[in-house]
């Protein structure tokens, strides 16, 4: 038998059923512009810091919305509030604000 250096990858399959989206949907309540996002790519095409750190309110918000929620922060301490992202979006979505909201939000959640 020859060994051609391909192997099976683990699943990546995510059951969204068992996370707990409460926080994102309170985020939506609060927050109605990120359920808006369409997920274009359009404010990490123009982020400054996405070059070098991978920021991406796009992939914040789709990690939020998987429960990801340590990765999604990592990824929001690089954001330099420069509001370069809020000038391109197609929605018209202020990304600014809405980073700043899911600051408040779920570190108010943490204290409790």
């Amino acid at each position: 038998m020859s060994i051609f250096g391909f192997r099976i990858s683990p699943s990546s399959a995510m059951n969204l059923d068992t996370i707990d989206r409460s926080r994102f949907e309170e985020l939506c309540r609060i927050e109605p512009d990120a359920a808006r996002c369409m997920s274009c790519g359009a404010c990490s095409a123009t982020c400054p810091a996405s070059e070098f750190s991978g920021m991406s309110v796009r992939k914040v918000l789709l990690c939020l919305q998987r429960g990801k929620e340590e990765e999604a922060f990592r990824m929001m301490n690089n954001c330099m509030l420069c509001g370069k992202c809020t000038m391109v979006c197609p929605r018209g979505i202020n990304t600014r604000h809405l980073i700043l909201s899911i600051c408040r939000i779920y570190d108010k959640e943490d204290k409790r």
